[in-house]
Parts: structure tokens; C-alpha cells; sequence
């Protein structure tokens, strides 16, 4: 399994509703940790992308963390 993969399957474990981008950003970087800001941004898209027909909440959730990590700032 690629890393992108992996990220992805992690988030797909994760989400829940009532779950922020925050706090997914933060599980995701304790399972983690090496994994740059593109990784995470690439593999929330896919999570978005297998899941928006099954649940369109969690699909926005995945949305908002992959707008997140593509807007930040060297200093996030």
C-alpha cells in the first residue's frame, strides 16, 4: 500500500459527523507523523472521492481538510 493510500484509509476510519478538520488534522498526524502536507491533501481528496455517494457530510469533511492543507502557510 502506498502512503497516500494508507493516509487515506486512516481518515476513512476516522471520520465521524460532528468531526473537524482540526481534530482529523490531528489524528492523522499522530498515525502519521512523516507525512507531508501533500500527502494528506491527495489522499483527503480520494477519501472525498470514494465516499461522497455513500455520505456527502463525510465527503465536505474530507473537502475542508484538503482546502486546509493546500492553503497553509510554511509557518502551519
Amino acid at each position: 500500500m502506498s502512503k497516500q493510500s494508507d493516509i487515506e484509509a486512516t481518515l476513512l476510519s476516522l471520520v465521524k459527523p460532528g468531526i473537524t478538520s482540526k481534530q482529523l488534522q490531528k489524528e492523522i498526524g499522530k498515525a502519521h507523523p512523516k507525512a507531508s502536507k501533500k500527502d494528506i491533501r491527495l489522499a483527503a481528496f480520494a477519501a472525498m472521492i470514494s465516499i461522497v455517494d455513500k455520505s456527502p457530510d463525510e465527503a465536505l469533511q474530507f473537502q475542508d481538510l484538503a482546502i486546509t492543507k493546500a492553503t497553509e502557510t510554511v509557518e502551519d
